[in-house]
């Protein structure tokens, strides 16, 4: 009988017991059970452990009896089709490989590429498999990555790169491949042990895809240079979005402004940098060139020609150039508005219409770039069995190219599921009609903002929009909640809120669970204050975890608060998990009170009610009006139960003022969840 990928990684460990010994991990790492391994609990939070003996016991304790028989999506194994609707109902937790697993297993005091055993410290797929006991402790049943594929090191952002600078969509990054196993197994045969890890859980696993751009010196400029865009190197220092007078700060690109855009001087300026890809210019000598071993600089010394760095596609926005990512070119000729503008023999440029291609699609799609662009997703499904898609920047792709993407997807897996990175809760409804299961939302700036009302007023309009939000007060482009004010109180608030949310599906951005402080990135409502969270001791004061060597601190004395709560509300959300998604079940509990968030949901003769109060500092106290929802149950009791509460211990809720009305008491940060 054919091994499957588990069971071969479980022989593997297994004979190469004994070879290292000096290997500590978190002990968040180990809650699977490891009493056979004798390991040695360091006073810091680690756990001293043979390495292979660890893998070993993890796989035969947690995976090996329920290892799916096949490399395929979660779905295509259950026979379900939902149409990527399971992700409704799901728990997401957001990874970042190279960070989530890293740790400084010789104790060292940084991170290494190879340690004093040879060892990889950054992330990797193997060590991934460690975390996935503790996240399904959690409730977690999607593992949601961030990019895993090959990315460039030219113009690299901080010391190691952005996973986002992609090199090329069918490679993945040779970094995630762990050192343990040396030669015995491919990276491939290692992100497949993974997903084949979460499916033994019935975790499904998504991943980021990021069509409209490419690194620099991608891997397809070789036998594609006309997908590209080209600028004079000489000119790089002068290059930038143009500034348009009289348009204001981060606009978008309609035809309107697109005219006034056209007559600037500055953009006449931006579009004479650009020249015609080295191919088009000398065939000849581009074919001699294109087999060099660091192509882009060869091409820069001897045709002077560069790739053009991407900026934002809205108009006057702040943002400088993104140095190590450029934009494909979809379309190999210019859109109709700049027609009047320019001549027919303009090379291709980037400027805010060329690139925004969902408002200023051409004529002649880049039908080859298309192609191979609708085949990534089918790629991952086919040789790894992922789940699902987040798709990065696709508001900006062209209509018909995102149909392909996504029918070609479903043709495969008929239940695969699309996150849009839609920040606008109001565009919902597009997204949904464009074929979409939820988008991201804007919850990671809204829920911070506790005093102004906005915190309040995300979790009451939820319910109003066409598909459902992230219930998330962070991402890894925000500034972390725990940092935010109101800190940990905040955090534990909203953690539980979260989790019953209506029309909301829990998001745990990697770091969350241990009230991790320091940012991951700057991209979103974010300054320069985030990147100096830690003390100044810390070995990670300064860094972020997107562009650096970061270690999240799973030693933090705290580390168990987020998850003990989480795990205690678990049976509860199980109860609910469907009314939270079905409109007509829930209805908002409103009072003028801005940090009083009140949710109900019927169930039967059942009224399940979720107060919380987000001040942090302050006790708030509310009389709660229940007569409408008693005509819902058609029950008048007083009897009632405090099913949970961030304060107190379960116990018979007997706050009634009357038969319609409760006093509601919540001490700063607390939520209670009562069921009448």
């Amino acid at each position: 009988m054919k091994k499957n990928l588990l069971e071969k990684f479980y022989q593997y460990f297994s004979e190469n017991e004994g070879r290292i010994t000096n290997y500590s991990v978190p002990d968040l790492w180990t809650r699977f059970n490891i009493d056979k391994m004798t390991p040695t609990h360091l006073r810091n939070g680690e756990v001293l452990v043979d390495p292979h003996r660890f893998f070993k016991t993890l796989i035969k304790n947690v995976f090996l009896d329920n290892a799916p028989g096949d490399i395929a999506p979660l779905s295509r194994q259950k026979n379900l089709d939902s149409g990527g609707d399971w992700i409704k109902e799901s728990i997401i937790y957001s990874a970042m490989v190279r960070t989530s697993s890293a740790w400084d297993h010789d104790r060292s005091g940084f991170l290494e590429d190879k340690n004093r055993d040879g060892l990889r410290e950054t992330g990797t797929f193997l060590k991934m498999l460690a975390l996935l006991p503790f996240l399904k402790k959690m409730g977690v049943d999607v593992l949601y990555l961030l990019p895993v594929m090959t990315f460039s090191k030219k113009h690299k952002k901080g010391e190691l790169g952005s996973p986002y600078s992609v090199q090329d969509f069918f490679m993945l990054d040779e970094a995630l491949k762990d050192d343990l196993t040396g030669d015995a197994f491919t990276i491939d045969e290692e992100f497949r042990l993974l997903i084949e890890a979460c499916h033994s859980l019935d975790i499904r696993v998504m991943i980021d895809i990021i069509p409209r751009t490419n690194a620099i010196d991608s891997h397809f400029i070789k036998d594609h240079p006309d997908w590209f865009y080209w600028v004079k190197k000489d000119r790089l220092p002068d290059y930038g979005p143009p500034h348009i007078k009289g348009i204001p700060s981060t606009s978008v690109p309609s035809r309107e402004r697109m005219e006034k855009v056209y007559e600037s001087e500055n953009t006449k300026k931006h579009i004479a940098m650009f020249e015609f890809d080295p191919r088009t210019k000398d065939k000849e000598t581009f074919d001699k060139i294109k087999d060099s071993d660091n192509l882009l600089e060869t091409i820069e010394d001897t045709f002077g020609l560069t790739v053009a760095p991407a900026f934002s596609d809205h108009i006057n926005d702040p943002q400088p150039p993104w140095t190590d990512v450029t934009f494909f070119r979809l379309y190999f000729d210019h859109p109709d508005v700049a027609k009047p503008y320019i001549s027919k023999n303009t090379p291709p440029y980037i400027l805010f219409d060329s690139i925004k291609c969902n408002l200023h699609p051409g004529k002649k799609p880049n039908t080859e770039l298309w192609e191979m662009i609708a085949d990534i997703i089918p790629y991952y499904q086919k040789t790894f069995g992922v789940d699902g898609v987040r798709i990065d920047m696709g508001h900006a792709l062209p209509k018909e190219l995102l149909k392909m993407i996504m029918d070609r997807a479903r043709n495969s897996d008929p239940d695969f599921a699309f996150i849009a990175e839609e920040l606008e809760n109001a565009n919902a409804a597009e997204a949904k009609q464009k074929g979409y299961n939820i988008i991201v939302g804007n919850g990671f700036f809204a829920q911070p903002r506790i005093f102004s009302g906005e915190c309040k007023d995300f979790f009451l309009k939820a319910p109003t929009y066409a598909l459902p939000l992230f219930a998330a007060a962070e991402t890894h482009d925000s500034p972390r909640i725990a940092a935010r004010a109101g800190g940990e109180t905040l955090s534990k608030a909203l953690t539980v809120l979260n989790l019953f949310m209506p029309n909301g599906v829990p998001f745990i951005n990697c770091g969350m669970e241990i009230l991790e402080t320091q940012a991951m990135n700057l991209g979103l409502d974010a300054t320069e204050t985030e990147r100096k969270r830690l003390s100044y001791e810390d070995p990670y004061y300064g860094k972020l975890a997107l562009f650096d060597r970061y270690q999240l601190h799973y030693t933090y004395q705290r580390r168990y608060l987020i998850p003990a709560l989480i795990q205690s509300v678990l049976p509860i959300r199980k109860t609910l998990v469907k009314a939270i998604m079905d409109k007509r079940a829930f209805a908002p509990i409103d009072t003028p009170n801005p940090f009083f968030i009140g949710l109900s949901y019927v169930l039967g003769k059942k009224l399940y009610l979720i107060f919380g109060n987000v001040n942090p500092t302050h006790e708030e106290n509310e009389h709660v009006d229940i007569t409408a929802l008693r005509k819902k149950t058609k029950t008048s009791t007083q009897k009632g139960t405090l099913l949970f509460s961030t304060n107190e211990p379960r116990r018979p809720f007997t706050q009634f003022i009357d038969q319609n009305t409760l006093d509601i008491h919540l001490a700063p940060g607390e939520v209670k969840i009562v069921v009448i």
